[in-house]
């Protein structure tokens, strides 16, 4: 008994110190495992305390637990302690200088191309449009078909086009969109506009892209006239370029258009002198439009002999381009920070 009590001592000396030596959390667990533990000293006397005596049993029982106590309070004193210092050391590594001055939030821009088509946007839906969309990946029915374009007709070769299958190809204009709109109405009057990604098998230079954006523009009623679209382009013009632009209609063609027209603008550099940018003309080209053809018409369920309609198209990049003096249209899509940020949004 004498020798156990002896053994107990030291156990609780070499325990204390060992808890008086931990400089950290971690290592105070360490010495807590080590005499609290399952496999600790202390547990294992009281596993062996069955060996004893029967009339020694409570009295060693009584001072184990004691050291056991004793044991765990001054520890989970220390361990407070190391606790406290612990955060106290890591409030000071990340303490603030809440005077110092924040860091600016570096501020992104609209791409140029983004600018143009939401502007465009923003004048119609002013005038009553509404935006309509269609699928990038269309039939060949709505892309050519219906817009009087029969398999064979020799204006497809003047789209180039990415075909999956025999009927299923990558949209060449936003025209389907039109198509299906008409389609979908079923008679009823249309006033919208499509923009929208188009692909055509092109070689990219500074002046095409086999992938660009397009916005065209429909309307259908009663009693729609080329001069509603004469008017409708007019303003439009003066909105994009300036309030002193002049546009001119001429004469073109479109298969799903009659008549078609090709419609230029009064230079903005020179103001209709001549220059680089007009190439000495005094215009510029900038969409192509006419009269819904009544075929076209006929195949969306529409009447031509009791209403009508015209059409619209525009490339967002040439407008772009023009307005910005950008000279290669490869540079709206190499995603250069350089370029980009050249363009500040300032409207507030």
């Amino acid at each position: 008994m004498e020798e156990q009590l002896k053994e107990l001592k030291e156990l609780k000396e070499q325990a204390l110190a060992k808890i008086k030596e931990a400089t950290n959390v971690k290592e105070l667990n360490e010495v807590r495992v080590a005499y609290l533990g399952k496999k600790g000293p202390i547990t294992d006397l009281l596993k062996g305390m069955g060996k004893l005596p029967a009339e020694e049993r409570p009295k060693m029982g009584a001072l184990v637990n004691v050291i056991r106590e004793t044991v765990t309070e001054v520890l989970e004193e220390r361990m407070a302690k190391l606790e406290e210092e612990a955060i106290n050391e890591q409030l000071s590594k990340e303490a603030i200088d809440v005077t110092l001055p924040g860091r600016p939030a570096r501020t992104g821009n609209h791409h140029p191309l983004t600018r143009v088509v939401e502007e465009i946007e923003d004048f119609f839906i002013s005038m009553g449009y509404e935006i309509a969309e269609g699928p990038e990946v269309e039939k060949d029915y709505y892309n050519f078909e219906a817009l009087n374009l029969p398999k064979g007709h020799p204006a497809r070769d003047m789209q180039d086009s990415f075909y999956i299958s025999e009927e299923v190809l990558l949209r060449t204009h936003t025209s389907p969109v039109q198509a299906r709109t008409m389609e979908a109405k079923g008679g009823e009057s249309i006033k919208i506009i499509c923009p929208g990604k188009v692909y055509r098998r092109d070689n990219d230079d500074a002046t095409h892209s086999h992938q660009f954006t397009q916005i065209e523009g429909l309307v259908v009623g009663e009693d729609i006239r080329m001069s509603d679209l004469k008017g409708t382009l007019d303003l439009f013009a003066k909105k994009m370029f300036g309030a002193d632009r002049e546009i001119r209609l001429r004469p073109s063609f479109f298969p799903f258009t009659e008549p078609s027209v090709e419609m230029d603008i009064s230079c903005f550099k020179c103001g209709g002198d001549g220059c680089n940018v007009c190439k000495k003309t005094g215009w510029i080209e900038i969409l192509g439009a006419g009269m819904v053809h009544p075929n076209v018409l006929k195949m969306a369920g529409y009447d031509p002999e009791t209403v009508s309609g015209f059409a619209f198209g525009m490339g967002p990049e040439r407008i772009a381009m023009l307005k910005y003096g950008v000279e290669d249209i490869r540079q709206f899509y190499t995603n250069d920070v350089r370029f980009i940020s050249q363009f500040h949004r300032t409207e507030a």
